[in-house]
């Protein structure tokens, strides 16, 4: 089935994990979870950085919807976004680093590029 990734959680549910995680990753520049999640996460991320380049009042109302802190929408337009300006696209990198000891869950790292 074509579309997002259900992630096995009701659609209020993934989306408030989503906006936490792209949070945090605009915060820290680093995650490790699972390669659904992170694919996931690098689709809303990539969306929010480009947003970023862009720093008209419209850009920040969007960014401060989503993004859950307002210290890290304020590093997003004047760190983040003027980083990427001579870049389209490609903000985020997703090395696999093998499976959880737990359950055997395909880990990944994503981070900023």
């Amino acid at each position: 089935m074509p579309g997002t990734r259900k992630l096995g959680r009701k659609s209020d549910s993934r989306n408030a994990m989503l906006r936490g995680m792209v949070t945090y990753l605009l915060e820290n520049g680093k995650i490790e979870t699972t390669v659904t999640r992170a694919k996931e996460v690098r689709a809303m991320t990539e969306k929010y950085i480009t947003i970023g380049k862009d720093s008209s009042l419209a850009s920040k109302r969007q960014a401060m919807a989503y993004i859950t802190k307002p210290t890290v929408v304020r590093k997003l337009f004047e760190e983040i976004g003027p980083a990427y300006a001579s870049r389209n696209g490609g903000y985020t990198r997703i090395t696999r680093i093998g499976p959880r000891r737990g359950d055997a869950a395909e880990m990944a790292i994503i981070e900023l590029v």
